[in-house]
Parts: C-alpha cells; sequence; structure tokens
C-alpha cells in the first residue's frame, strides 16, 4: 500500500506525529479504525463495537491496542516490521482502562476526528481528568504534504477516473434514466481498477441545480445539460474525484455562454495554483470570474477541498482560508454554477501543488461535450 508499506515507513510517520503532539501540547494521541490509522501504520481495522487504538505518546513508544481476535491481522501490518508493540484484550477485559494505562499521566490527548462518539465518551469515563481534543490539526498537518509516492498514487486514480469518463458519452442517450446510466457507471468504476465506487452524480436538466444531487428516475431529455460527478478508492487507498459536463443536443445559446465563463474560471484557478498563495485567494480567482460572469450568486460551495486517503480532506479551498500552498498538497479545482428549476454545471480536476504549480492528475477534456440525441 502506499500507505505505510514498510517498517520503516511506519517509525517515520508515528514518530512525525509525536513530535507534532507535543509541539501542540497533547501528551498522546488516540487513534482507531480509519484513515488516520491507515496513514501511521498501513493498517486498515474493520471499525467495531471492540475498541482498536493506536496510543502515539508524545514521549515513549507507540503502542496498538487491539481486540485478541485481531491480533493476526494486527500482526501482518506494517506495524509489526516497525516493532510496535501489539497489546491484545479479552471479551471480558475492559480496553478503554488498557488505554489509560498506557498514558497514565496524560492531561491533554488528542482523539481521531473519525471516532465514534461511544469510544470518545467511554475514554473520557476512562480518563475523567485528561482534557479531550481533536487530533485533527495534528495530523492533517502530515496527511496534506504528499510524499512521491503518494501523488504518483493520486496520478493512478486520475487515469482510472479520466478512463471511466472517456466512456460516459455513450451512456448518455435520450430516454435512459439517470439511475440507469449511474448504475453503468459504477460497474465502469471497478473496472477501471477501483475497489470500491464512493459516489456517482448524473445530474441532469434540472437536477444539475443541486451540487450533490446523485442519482434518479428522471428520463434525459433532448437539449438537458448533465453534470457527471464520479469517484472511487484504488487499492491502494487513495482516491478519485473528477466531475465533467455533458449535453445532450444543444443546451442554448445562454447555458453555453455561462458554461464558456465556468471553464474560464476553472482554468484561471488551475493557472493560480503555486507554492505561497493562499488557499483563500485561489477561490477568488474562480470566484471573481463568475462574478464578472453575473454567476457568483450561484457558485454556492467553495472552490476546492484536499484528497488522499478520503475524498474530503485539508486543504479546503475556500473563503477565509489563509493556509498557504506547499509542494505536495492534493485538491481539487471545481467551481461550479447551479440555477434552481433550471440547471447546472461543474468541471472539477484534482490538482497537485508542484514546485512551479499545478501539476494536473485528470486530463479529460475540460469543453462542454455536446452529444447527439441519439
Amino acid at each position: 500500500m502506499v500507505e505505510p508499506g514498510h517498517g520503516a515507513d511506519v517509525r517515520q510517520r508515528l514518530a512525525q506525529a509525536s513530535s507534532r503532539a507535543r509541539e501542540a501540547g497533547l501528551d498522546a494521541l488516540l487513534i482507531t479504525p480509519g484513515p488516520d490509522l491507515r496513514y501511521l501504520a498501513g493498517y486498515e481495522a474493520v471499525p467495531l463495537e471492540r475498541l482498536t487504538c493506536l496510543v502515539v505518546p508524545g514521549e515513549g513508544e507507540p503502542v496498538l491496542v487491539a481486540p485478541l481476535l485481531e491480533r493476526a491481522a494486527a500482526a501482518a501490518t506494517p506495524l509489526a516490521a516497525a516493532g510496535v508493540d501489539i497489546i491484545t484484550w479479552d471479551e471480558t477485559d475492559d480496553p478503554y482502562r488498557v488505554v489509560a494505562d498506557l498514558v497514565p499521566r496524560a492531561r491533554r490527548i488528542g482523539l481521531d476526528d473519525h471516532m465514534w462518539a461511544a469510544k470518545v465518551l467511554r475514554l473520557r469515563s476512562a480518563m475523567p481528568d485528561a482534557e479531550q481534543h481533536p487530533a485533527g490539526p495534528v495530523l492533517s498537518a502530515l496527511r496534506m504534504r504528499k510524499s512521491d509516492e503518494e501523488v504518483q498514487a493520486l496520478a493512478r486514480a486520475g487515469a482510472a477516473i479520466d478512463a471511466v469518463h472517456a466512456q460516459v458519452p455513450d451512456l448518455l442517450r435520450v430516454g435512459r434514466t439517470e439511475r440507469e446510466v449511474g448504475r453503468d457507471i459504477a460497474a465502469l468504476i471497478l473496472e477501471a481498477g477501483h475497489v470500491s465506487v464512493d459516489f456517482v452524480i448524473v445530474a441532469s436538466g434540472p437536477h444539475g441545480a443541486s451540487p450533490h444531487h446523485e442519482v434518479s428516475d428522471r428520463v434525459l431529455a433532448p437539449g438537458d445539460a448533465i453534470v457527471v460527478d464520479i469517484g472511487g478508492t484504488m487499492p491502494d487507498g487513495y482516491c478519485s474525484d473528477e466531475t465533467r459536463t455533458y449535453a445532450l443536443g444543444d443546451p442554448g445559446r445562454d447555458y453555453l455562454d455561462a458554461y464558456a465563463a465556468l471553464q474560464r474560471a476553472q482554468s484561471e484557478a488551475v493557472a493560480a495554483v503555486r507554492p505561497g498563495i493562499t488557499c483563500a485567494d485561489v477561490d477568488a480567482v474562480a470566484r471573481q470570474l463568475l462574478e464578472d460572469a453575473g454567476l457568483g450568486h450561484y457558485f454556492i460551495h467553495r472552490t476546492g477541498h484536499g484528497i488522499g486517503l478520503e475524498t474530503h480532506e485539508e486543504p479546503y479551498i475556500v473563503s477565509g482560508n489563509g493556509l498557504r500552498l506547499e509542494a505536495g498538497m492534493a485538491f481539487s479545482i471545481e467551481p461550479g454554477f447551479y440555477i434552481d428549476g433550471r440547471w447546472g454545471a461543474r468541471i472539477e480536476d484534482i490538482v497537485v501543488c508542484g514546485d512551479e504549480g499545478a501539476v494536473l492528475m485528470n486530463h479529460r477534456p475540460r469543453e462542454l461535450m455536446v452529444i447527439d440525441e441519439v
């Protein structure tokens, strides 16, 4: 896996997490199954009611606490090669007490952002003197700066979803329903090498005005503009996400003019990406161009989101975010416009901030693809 595949990778990431925890004034990080555990340990643990928890102290050695019946699975991960101790608990044991006893003097602990509320509350009971804080600010600082291997993984994901979009025009026909098209796209996502289908949006006609519409039984009609936003997860755990907009025949001059403005806004926002620029300033490039075209009121979401082991993660390309981009940060650039009762459009590429500008992970044409009404 591109998440740490070797003991040395795990040791490095755990050391970085421990160091950043200390800098943040946290005595320990407690990480349960989810993307943070995958990132730090290469362990895709199954989320269960039974507690699995990676304990990363600010001072001292990390330890994995896991159910006895999960020991073999845990031992098969890079954690074992990294020399991380695995402490198991039996059905009648209290695993929360086991975790508390590993960091008995902890007064400020960071909990991973995906931890179930039930586990948060039980840890609070087991560690009543410890303040609980989100670990996200600590771990996102690591996860949003992609290594060369991670960038290669995102490029593979981008190529796979490009291959799906290349086949979408063959699926869009007058008389088919969004649901039928979505079903076929989902099959193509798996055929392209993904191990899971994370989402399929086929938003035709007025449904295009809802950014997260997904699919319905609406029948595609002549002149429809159709927003197709799709993504999945690859075998190495990294995600794809790409939006293109299609039209069944002529959607009309008003739509074509609006789409041309959107294409300029997306292109200029991509061109603005470089180390040192803020996320807010990239957002502003796309937003101002749509404002100038009279479409600013209809651009109702941020310009982009980070991507990696999750489809949505840091950094977020949005007004007010003063974070400065650095080489290795990966995120979408996806302005759109959405007019209730009429139509919508969105163009989305995944980009990585390189030393000299944006490196595109998606390479499908961005022009509106007009399909003959067949």
